[in-house]
């Protein structure tokens, strides 16, 4: 059963069609509805009659049985939505703030690492996918979106359509790269799993993708293959991807628009991981006259 039309109430009703109206992410609209649910839980009643009061108990309430920061912030940012669009009574959100995130430093892999990961990937079409992530830093919903039509070998580009936020943008396409899709092509192409202009990475039926969370799997079972005991994922080869790319004196500015982020200050965290630059720093210790 449908998790956000089930049990619909004409308040339901209205913020589902106001999210509509607005094209928010499915995935987003779920959370929207799971976050206004809980606070009718919390009230037993409707979550349009809540106070000021109510709200911050609500937020007192969440803190005290450990919601998570992140969790935290979009039950907030879901509220308002829920009370200045559908609701009509943005002033009861003025006193709500979000809480500030701790900051976590990404799990980086060593390019050996990264080349013992690909390697163990169960099949020829999770390789490429992988190398495909590492290769451009591609997110794993982008990796997955993208079809035959996206590569470009005249121009070395992949073609981003629709990624996060939205926006098209041209991915980097190295030769290394380049060969190994031409390798999977041929392989999918003589299966006939890849259809002409379809999917770059097919499902089980080549009119479906492949899933993000099929990948994820993929990535996880990969690094457990190889011995890699860090904390695995997607997005892991995305930040190895920045990382390397750091490493390698690229500037940061053209590792923001590769990946395809809209504020520098985002880019700016592979910085503190980039391990490469601060062996390059001589301590001040070694520069101190013996004793």
């Amino acid at each position: 059963m449908d998790t956000i039309t089930s049990g619909v109430t004409p308040l339901r009703q209205r913020m589902l069609e106001d999210m509509r109206m607005r094209k928010l992410e499915r995935r987003t609209q779920e959370a929207y509805i799971r976050a206004v649910r809980r606070l009718a839980a919390y009230l037993h009643r409707s979550p349009d009659t809540a106070s000021e009061q109510d709200l911050r108990g609500f937020q007192l309430h969440l803190v005290d049985t450990g919601t998570s920061p992140a969790t935290l912030n979009v039950t907030l940012t879901a509220l308002r939505f829920f009370f200045e669009v559908t609701v009509g009574r943005p002033e009861i959100m003025v006193r709500m703030h979000p809480v500030k995130l701790p900051r976590r430093l990404p799990v980086v892999l060593s390019p050996q690492e990264v080349s013992r990961l690909i390697a163990a990937a169960s099949n020829v079409k999770h390789q490429v996918a992988l190398s495909v992530a590492y290769g451009t830093g591609l997110r794993a919903s982008e990796v997955v979106n993208l079809k035959v039509t996206d590569v470009d070998s005249q121009r070395m580009t992949l073609r981003v359509e629709q990624g996060k936020g939205h926006k098209d943008r041209y991915a980097m396409l190295s030769p290394v790269l380049l060969q190994r899709l031409r390798t999977w092509w041929r392989i999918a192409h003589a299966q006939g799993r890849m259809l002409p202009g379809g999917w770059l990475f097919p499902g089980m039926n080549p009119t479906d993708a492949l899933t993000p969370r099929q990948l994820n799997r993929a990535v996880h079972d990969a690094a457990d293959t190889a011995g890699i005991h860090k904390r695995v994922s997607m997005h892991t080869l995305r930040h190895s991807f920045a990382t390397h790319l750091l490493e390698n004196k690229v500037d940061i500015r053209v590792i923001q628009v590769l990946l395809g982020h809209k504020r520098l200050e985002t880019t700016t965290v592979y910085t503190h991981v980039a391990t490469d630059l601060l062996h390059e720093v001589l301590s001040p210790l070694e520069a101190l006259p013996p004793a």
